[in-house]
Protein backbone atom coordinates (compact mmCIF):
# COMPACT_ATOMS: atom_id res chain seq x y z
CA UNK A 1 0.00 0.00 0.00
CA UNK A 2 1.27 3.13 -1.11
CA UNK A 3 2.30 5.65 1.64
CA UNK A 4 1.68 8.34 -1.00
CA UNK A 5 -2.45 7.63 -1.12
CA UNK A 6 -3.30 11.41 -2.23
CA UNK A 7 -0.82 12.02 -4.58
CA UNK A 8 -1.26 8.57 -6.28
CA UNK A 9 -5.21 9.73 -6.08
CA UNK A 10 -4.36 13.10 -8.17
CA UNK A 11 -2.77 11.63 -10.87
CA UNK A 12 -5.48 9.24 -11.24
CA UNK A 13 -7.98 11.89 -11.61
CA UNK A 14 -5.63 13.82 -13.75
CA UNK A 15 -5.65 11.32 -16.10
CA UNK A 16 -9.11 10.01 -15.89
CA UNK A 17 -9.50 14.17 -16.62
CA UNK A 18 -7.41 14.24 -19.72
CA UNK A 19 -9.91 11.55 -21.25
CA UNK A 20 -12.46 14.18 -20.53
CA UNK A 21 -10.91 17.10 -22.06
CA UNK A 22 -9.93 15.32 -24.92
CA UNK A 23 -13.62 13.82 -25.52
CA UNK A 24 -15.72 16.87 -24.39
CA UNK A 25 -18.23 15.23 -26.62
CA UNK A 26 -19.59 13.25 -23.84
CA UNK A 27 -20.05 16.46 -21.64
CA UNK A 28 -22.39 18.02 -24.72
CA UNK A 29 -23.55 13.97 -25.13
CA UNK A 30 -24.83 14.00 -21.67
CA UNK A 31 -26.47 17.23 -21.58
CA UNK A 32 -28.24 17.20 -24.41
CA UNK A 33 -30.94 14.55 -23.54
CA UNK A 34 -31.68 16.40 -20.20
CA UNK A 35 -31.72 19.55 -22.26
CA UNK A 36 -34.49 18.17 -24.90
CA UNK A 37 -36.87 17.06 -22.33
CA UNK A 38 -36.58 20.25 -20.95
CA UNK A 39 -37.52 22.35 -23.66
CA UNK A 40 -39.88 20.03 -24.39
CA UNK A 41 -41.97 19.70 -20.82
CA UNK A 42 -41.42 22.98 -20.70
CA UNK A 43 -42.79 24.48 -24.49
CA UNK A 44 -44.75 21.34 -25.48
CA UNK A 45 -46.66 19.98 -22.32
CA UNK A 46 -46.03 22.56 -19.64
CA UNK A 47 -48.90 24.05 -20.84
CA UNK A 48 -51.25 21.06 -20.06
CA UNK A 49 -49.44 19.98 -16.79
CA UNK A 50 -51.14 21.21 -13.16
CA UNK A 51 -48.50 21.56 -10.74
CA UNK A 52 -49.56 24.36 -8.70
CA UNK A 53 -46.15 26.02 -9.35
CA UNK A 54 -46.44 29.77 -10.91
CA UNK A 55 -43.10 28.75 -13.27
CA UNK A 56 -43.07 24.88 -14.38
CA UNK A 57 -38.93 25.35 -15.10
CA UNK A 58 -38.70 26.05 -11.60
CA UNK A 59 -40.92 22.74 -11.11
CA UNK A 60 -39.21 20.65 -13.50
CA UNK A 61 -35.32 21.81 -12.35
CA UNK A 62 -34.62 19.26 -9.82
CA UNK A 63 -35.49 16.21 -11.81
CA UNK A 64 -33.95 17.45 -15.57
CA UNK A 65 -30.52 17.82 -12.72
CA UNK A 66 -31.10 13.91 -11.77
CA UNK A 67 -31.63 13.04 -15.58
CA UNK A 68 -28.34 14.72 -16.37
CA UNK A 69 -26.68 12.74 -13.94
CA UNK A 70 -28.21 9.48 -14.07
CA UNK A 71 -26.90 10.26 -18.08
CA UNK A 72 -23.47 11.38 -16.81
CA UNK A 73 -22.32 7.88 -14.90
CA UNK A 74 -22.55 5.92 -17.63
CA UNK A 75 -20.07 6.81 -19.30
CA UNK A 76 -17.47 6.27 -15.86
CA UNK A 77 -18.81 2.67 -16.39
CA UNK A 78 -17.86 2.45 -19.78
CA UNK A 79 -14.14 3.91 -19.04
CA UNK A 80 -13.97 1.47 -16.17
CA UNK A 81 -14.93 -1.25 -18.58
CA UNK A 82 -12.49 -0.43 -21.02
CA UNK A 83 -9.61 -0.32 -18.63
CA UNK A 84 -10.61 -3.55 -17.46
CA UNK A 85 -10.45 -4.83 -20.58
CA UNK A 86 -7.14 -3.15 -21.69
CA UNK A 87 -5.18 -4.79 -18.53
CA UNK A 88 -4.64 -0.96 -17.72
CA UNK A 89 -5.72 -2.16 -14.13
CA UNK A 90 -3.31 -4.69 -13.80
CA UNK A 91 -0.64 -2.61 -15.37
CA UNK A 92 -1.03 0.40 -12.99
CA UNK A 93 -0.90 -2.31 -9.60
CA UNK A 94 2.36 -3.74 -11.29
CA UNK A 95 3.41 0.30 -9.93
CA UNK A 96 3.84 1.54 -6.28
CA UNK A 97 0.87 3.41 -5.96
CA UNK A 98 -2.31 2.58 -4.17
CA UNK A 99 -4.66 -0.30 -5.71
CA UNK A 100 -7.78 1.94 -5.02
CA UNK A 101 -6.39 5.53 -6.38
CA UNK A 102 -6.97 3.93 -9.58
CA UNK A 103 -11.03 3.51 -8.98
CA UNK A 104 -11.22 6.67 -7.21
CA UNK A 105 -9.61 8.55 -10.42
CA UNK A 106 -12.82 7.39 -11.99
CA UNK A 107 -15.31 8.26 -9.20
CA UNK A 108 -14.01 11.79 -8.87
CA UNK A 109 -13.43 12.64 -12.36
CA UNK A 110 -17.44 11.58 -12.38
CA UNK A 111 -17.65 14.18 -9.52
CA UNK A 112 -15.76 17.01 -11.84
CA UNK A 113 -17.84 15.95 -15.40
CA UNK A 114 -21.23 15.74 -13.77
CA UNK A 115 -20.94 19.30 -11.90
CA UNK A 116 -20.31 20.50 -15.76
CA UNK A 117 -23.13 19.42 -17.26
CA UNK A 118 -24.85 20.65 -14.50
CA UNK A 119 -23.76 24.43 -14.57
CA UNK A 120 -24.58 24.05 -18.67
CA UNK A 121 -28.59 22.45 -17.87
CA UNK A 122 -28.77 25.61 -15.24
CA UNK A 123 -27.44 28.21 -17.57
CA UNK A 124 -30.15 27.00 -19.95
CA UNK A 125 -32.90 26.77 -17.62
CA UNK A 126 -31.64 30.68 -16.88
CA UNK A 127 -32.27 31.53 -20.31
CA UNK A 128 -35.59 29.74 -20.56
CA UNK A 129 -36.79 32.02 -17.71
CA UNK A 130 -35.59 29.56 -14.79
CA UNK A 131 -35.09 31.74 -11.44
CA UNK A 132 -34.28 31.07 -7.92
CA UNK A 133 -34.45 32.93 -4.54
CA UNK A 134 -32.35 30.65 -2.58
CA UNK A 135 -29.49 31.56 -0.76
CA UNK A 136 -26.11 31.05 -0.50
CA UNK A 137 -26.46 28.40 1.73
CA UNK A 138 -29.51 26.99 0.32
CA UNK A 139 -27.10 26.34 -3.04
CA UNK A 140 -24.44 25.02 -0.83
CA UNK A 141 -27.04 22.52 0.46
CA UNK A 142 -28.53 21.50 -3.23
CA UNK A 143 -24.79 21.27 -4.26
CA UNK A 144 -24.49 19.02 -1.34
CA UNK A 145 -27.17 16.64 -1.80
CA UNK A 146 -26.13 16.45 -6.13
CA UNK A 147 -22.57 15.52 -4.73
CA UNK A 148 -23.76 12.75 -2.79
CA UNK A 149 -26.44 12.00 -5.77
CA UNK A 150 -23.46 11.60 -8.07
CA UNK A 151 -21.31 9.47 -5.46
CA UNK A 152 -23.73 7.28 -5.12
CA UNK A 153 -24.81 6.63 -8.95
CA UNK A 154 -21.01 6.59 -9.55
CA UNK A 155 -20.56 3.68 -7.58
CA UNK A 156 -23.04 1.88 -8.96
CA UNK A 157 -21.57 2.18 -12.50
CA UNK A 158 -18.27 1.22 -11.26
CA UNK A 159 -19.88 -2.47 -10.16
CA UNK A 160 -21.43 -2.12 -14.08
CA UNK A 161 -18.25 -1.08 -15.39
CA UNK A 162 -16.37 -3.64 -13.60
CA UNK A 163 -19.14 -6.95 -14.06
CA UNK A 164 -20.33 -6.29 -17.35
CA UNK A 165 -19.27 -8.48 -20.03
CA UNK A 166 -20.08 -6.28 -23.00
CA UNK A 167 -20.14 -2.64 -24.50
CA UNK A 168 -23.79 -2.27 -24.44
CA UNK A 169 -24.20 -4.06 -21.30
CA UNK A 170 -21.79 -1.52 -19.48
CA UNK A 171 -24.35 1.25 -21.30
CA UNK A 172 -27.90 -0.46 -20.85
CA UNK A 173 -27.45 -0.17 -16.64
CA UNK A 174 -28.11 3.38 -16.60
CA UNK A 175 -31.83 3.13 -18.29
CA UNK A 176 -33.62 2.40 -15.42
CA UNK A 177 -31.88 5.03 -13.58
CA UNK A 178 -32.97 7.87 -15.99
CA UNK A 179 -36.20 6.21 -16.12
CA UNK A 180 -36.42 6.38 -12.54
CA UNK A 181 -37.12 10.46 -12.40
CA UNK A 182 -40.33 9.70 -14.91
CA UNK A 183 -41.75 7.71 -11.69
CA UNK A 184 -41.75 10.76 -8.94
CA UNK A 185 -42.63 13.70 -8.47
CA UNK A 186 -39.99 15.48 -10.51
CA UNK A 187 -42.34 16.05 -13.83
CA UNK A 188 -46.15 15.94 -12.17
CA UNK A 189 -47.35 15.72 -8.13
CA UNK A 190 -47.59 12.47 -7.09
CA UNK A 191 -51.35 13.11 -6.15
CA UNK A 192 -52.59 12.73 -9.96
CA UNK A 193 -51.23 9.35 -10.31
CA UNK A 194 -53.37 6.27 -9.72
CA UNK A 195 -53.23 4.47 -6.15
CA UNK A 196 -50.24 1.82 -7.13
CA UNK A 197 -48.18 4.14 -8.85
CA UNK A 198 -48.64 6.97 -6.61
CA UNK A 199 -47.21 4.44 -3.49
CA UNK A 200 -44.30 3.54 -5.36
CA UNK A 201 -43.35 7.11 -6.39
CA UNK A 202 -43.95 8.99 -3.03
CA UNK A 203 -41.43 6.16 -1.50
CA UNK A 204 -38.38 5.64 -3.94
CA UNK A 205 -35.83 8.06 -3.77
CA UNK A 206 -35.79 10.61 -6.61
CA UNK A 207 -39.03 11.93 -5.10
CA UNK A 208 -37.54 13.15 -1.99
CA UNK A 209 -34.46 14.48 -3.39
CA UNK A 210 -36.01 16.62 -5.78
CA UNK A 211 -38.58 18.01 -3.22
CA UNK A 212 -35.65 18.64 -1.27
CA UNK A 213 -34.03 20.62 -4.29
CA UNK A 214 -37.41 22.22 -4.93
CA UNK A 215 -37.57 23.26 -1.60
CA UNK A 216 -34.29 24.31 -1.03
CA UNK A 217 -34.25 26.48 -4.86
CA UNK A 218 -37.64 28.05 -4.20
CA UNK A 219 -36.39 29.20 -0.16
CA UNK A 220 -38.91 27.24 1.36
CA UNK A 221 -38.74 25.03 4.64
CA UNK A 222 -37.78 21.89 3.51
CA UNK A 223 -39.21 19.72 6.64
CA UNK A 224 -38.14 16.44 6.46
CA UNK A 225 -37.65 15.77 3.04
CA UNK A 226 -33.75 16.35 2.68
CA UNK A 227 -32.85 13.97 5.91
CA UNK A 228 -34.55 11.43 3.95
CA UNK A 229 -33.21 12.70 0.93
CA UNK A 230 -29.63 12.26 2.45
CA UNK A 231 -30.09 9.09 3.71
CA UNK A 232 -31.42 7.79 0.65
CA UNK A 233 -28.09 9.07 -0.64
CA UNK A 234 -25.90 8.01 2.09
CA UNK A 235 -27.73 4.78 2.40
CA UNK A 236 -26.94 3.63 -1.73
CA UNK A 237 -23.30 4.95 -1.57
CA UNK A 238 -22.21 2.83 1.02
CA UNK A 239 -24.06 -0.25 0.07
CA UNK A 240 -22.91 0.48 -3.92
CA UNK A 241 -19.17 1.47 -2.24
CA UNK A 242 -18.77 -1.92 -0.57
CA UNK A 243 -19.75 -3.96 -3.57
CA UNK A 244 -17.70 -1.87 -5.99
CA UNK A 245 -14.74 -2.64 -3.90
CA UNK A 246 -15.04 -6.22 -3.84
CA UNK A 247 -15.95 -6.51 -7.07
CA UNK A 248 -12.76 -4.33 -7.88
CA UNK A 249 -10.97 -6.58 -5.68
CA UNK A 250 -12.44 -10.29 -7.18
CA UNK A 251 -12.43 -8.83 -10.80
CA UNK A 252 -9.00 -7.05 -11.10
Amino acid sequence: MSTHFFSDMGVMVGRSMRHISRSLDTIITVTITPIALLLLFVYVFGGAIKTGADNYVNYLMPGILLIAIASGISYTAYRLFLDKSKGIFERFHSMPIARSTVLWGHVLTSLVSNALSVVIIILVALIMGFRSSAGVLSWLAVAGILVLFTLALTWIAAIAGLSAKSVDGVSAFSYPLIFLPFISSAFVPTKSMPSVVRAFAENQPVTSIVESIRALLANQPVGNEIWIALAWCAGIMLVAYFFAMKVYKARV
